[in-house]
């Protein structure tokens, strides 16, 4: 609308054009700037009605309205151009029940309301009977104020986790509410109410951050009931956003019959360098009523720890972890633990390892690993705390520090390797008590292996082995024999105690090579056979300085038996029987080569007839009788070109059998 204002008369000499341009300019009221920044888009299925006099739009039934970023939706929508806002509402249906409740949408956030009114200049609403939810965390007031796009003041809410939030099992109540979209919900003095009955659980106050970045805040529980246990409330806590890298839930569940349980679940991670996660869980079960014969009580925990380090953390050390500990019936009785796996499951293991190598010369690699395995079913637990493991590289003294090694004495070379180990085997019962340590079997080897290789004559190849064992215990055995019980018994012994084994052995073998050439015409050209014979030598000796013997009354014949204390030992014992052993084998390989059928190809295909065929036997020189070894042949070929691999073996026993089954001093060609 343009208002026209008549100018003041002026003399016309006094005219000009920029005094006509002048008034022009003053002469016009500009026109009333619109308060919508962007085109309104509308649509209705029944009906749009614009009324002139109360400028007012009408929206009925299934209407529909887009400004900006904002989406409505509701069953009638009402545009007020005078007082810039807009209404919207719910309708009745045919049956007279409310039908197509209002939705207002602005980016992410969707409030669903009985009605709302909503000034589009200044962004201001007011919402009635508002559900909205954000990130689980479900919210229904009486009345809500909208300041602007990012804060929201709600009356007399009600605020849940449950999915239907007109009707949840749970929910706590509030007078006062400031809710923040994505940032944080605050409100004032609270209660809680389950199955629409009030509890004792009140607080003064509380902060709920929802936001993307972890922040610390309360974490609602889940409500329930259980058979045996009663109502319950699951999973009420706290959670500690306590830095970048780490962070921890403290979490608590409670029963109506007194039982509860408390867990605390922590997460660690360093970009780079390593991750993981703990679980430390304690419950205190009550199941049936006391004084009835269902009655019972018992505590359980469990434990549950994963550690990895990553790749480019350190080339030389890694660190590991998988723990799962804990009482054997955790899993059975928990009722806070949707695991079907781990209910299933009687074995719980856990593994801790750590291993360096040591860049030096010669390198040295070491581990320590504590491993445990516990049967549910059985309640047996079996340890390692720990296992050290000590490897040095193969040394060789005598040889250039650069070069070829040539010769016997350039090619000797040793090793040494270190092994210890703490054994437990206990049960549930005495875990972490005195017996528990007390019944450990604590052991350390020592192994050298020395080597060396040469050749004779150019053409054989001999080498030479030495070992040295030694096996340090700190617990022993001894043996006794009562003649009243006429009962054999055997007595630990604690203290330090040790033993110490060698043996050697020597090996000689050669390569020979045969061909069989049948002409480049021929479909088989030509058949190659390689042999392998060898002949080996081992020395063991017999180590009667670490046995004893008793006189067992336990039969009738009051035998006198041998023993050695390292019985049972977890590196095994000396031994008693003396070998000097020949060994003799020959390895056979033959090739043959085949015209293809392909016209094209200008190379004979390789074909393996046989593929190691093997015979080898010894001879114990040091045995009184039955010095020879078992005769066993084995061997392969290929067929379908490579494509199906054939193996086969046998044993031949050249001593006879009797009756019994037991092998005689007898050869089977006398034997008939």
């Amino acid at each position: 609308m343009r208002k026209e204002i008549q100018p003041k008369p002026l003399d016309s000499a006094e005219i000009n054009l920029d005094s006509l341009q002048l008034v022009k300019a003053k002469d016009t009221v500009p026109p009333k700037k619109s308060a919508l920044l962007d085109k309104i888009k509308r649509k209705a299925l029944k009906y749009e009605r614009i009324d002139q006099k109360s400028k007012t739009i009408t929206l009925y039934d299934q209407a529909e309205l887009y400004y900006q970023d904002i989406e409505l939706k509701s069953g009638i929508i009402v545009m007020d151009y005078e007082k810039q806002e807009i209404y919207a509402g719910r309708i009745k249906d045919s049956t007279g029940a409310y039908t197509q409740f209002p939705v207002f949408k602005q980016g992410s956030n969707v409030v669903e309301p009985d009605s709302i009114r909503f000034n589009y200049k200044t962004k201001k609403a007011l919402i009635w009977n508002s559900r909205t939810e954000q990130q689980d965390f479900r919210i229904k007031a009486e009345i809500t104020k909208r300041e602007n796009d990012s804060v929201y003041y709600m009356k007399n809410a009600r605020f849940t986790t449950s999915k239907d939030i007109d009707d949840p099992e749970y929910y706590f109540i509030t007078n006062k509410v400031k809710f923040v979209p994505g940032e944080k919900v605050v409100v004032g003095f609270t209660n809680m109410v389950i199955a629409d009955v009030p509890t004792p659980v009140i607080l003064p106050f509380a902060f709920f951050p929802m936001t993307d970045k972890a922040q610390s805040g309360l974490l609602l529980p889940s409500y329930g009931e259980n058979n045996q246990r009663g109502f319950f409330l699951q999973n009420l806590g706290y959670y500690l956003a306590l830095s970048d890298h780490y962070d921890l839930a403290l979490l608590g569940d409670y029963y109506t019959n007194g039982s509860y349980a408390l867990r605390a679940e922590g997460r660690y991670n360093w970009r780079y360098k390593f991750s993981g996660n703990v679980n430390i869980r304690f419950e205190d079960q009550i199941i049936g009523e006391r004084g009835f014969p269902d009655y019972s009580k018992q505590r359980v925990y469990n434990v549950q720890w994963t550690h990895a380090q990553d790749a480019k953390a350190s080339a030389s050390s890694r660190f590991s972890a998988t723990v799962n500990m804990g009482s054997s019936q955790y899993f059975r009785q928990t009722i806070n633990q949707a695991n079907v796996g781990s209910q299933l499951n009687n074995t719980m293991q856990s593994s801790v390892s750590y291993s360096k190598t040591f860049n030096s010369v010669p390198a040295v690699n070491m581990s320590v690993t504590a491993n445990m395995v516990q049967n549910t079913a059985t309640q047996q637990i079996s340890m390692t705390l720990p296992t050290l493991q000590l490897n040095v590289d193969r040394v060789f003294p005598f040889a250039p520090g650069d070069g070829p090694k040539k010769g016997f004495i350039k090619n000797i070379n040793f090793q040494y390797t270190l092994r210890g180990e703490n054994r437990i085997n206990t049960t549930d019962s005495l875990f972490f008590k005195p017996q528990m340590f007390r019944d450990a079997q604590i052991g350390m080897q020592h192994t050298i292996p020395v080597s060396t290789n040469f050749k004779i004559f150019k053409y054989f190849s001999a080498s030479t082995t030495a070992n040295y064992n030694e096996v340090w215990y700190m617990k022993t055995i001894r043996k006794e024999s009562d003649v009243v019980t006429r009962r054999d018994t055997t007595i630990s012994v604690n203290g330090f105690d040790a033993f110490r084994t060698y043996n050697f052995g020597a090996s000689l073998g050669t390569t020979i090579y045969g061909t069989f050439k049948f002409g480049d015409n021929k479909k088989v050209q030509a058949i190659r056979h390689v042999m392998r014979p060898n002949v080996s030598y081992t020395y063991n000796p017999s180590f009667d300085q670490y046995f004893e013997q008793y006189t067992s009354y336990a039969t009738a014949e009051n035998l006198v038996k041998n023993y050695t204390r390292f019985e049972g030992g977890i590196f095994g014992a000396p031994g008693q029987n003396l070998s000097n052993n020949i060994g003799f084998s020959l390895s056979n390989t033959l090739e043959a080569k085949v015209r293809d059928k392909d016209s094209t190809a200008t190379e004979p295909r390789k074909v393996m007839l046989l593929n190691n065929l093997t015979f080898s036997t010894g001879y114990n020189i040091a045995a009184d009788s039955l010095g020879f070894s078992p005769l066993r042949i084995s061997g392969g070929t290929q067929l379908f070109r490579n494509k199906m691999n054939i193996n086969f073996g046998t044993t031949l026993n050249p001593y006879a059998i009797d009756s019994r089954g037991s092998t005689i001093d007898m050869y089977n060609i006398n034997n008939g």
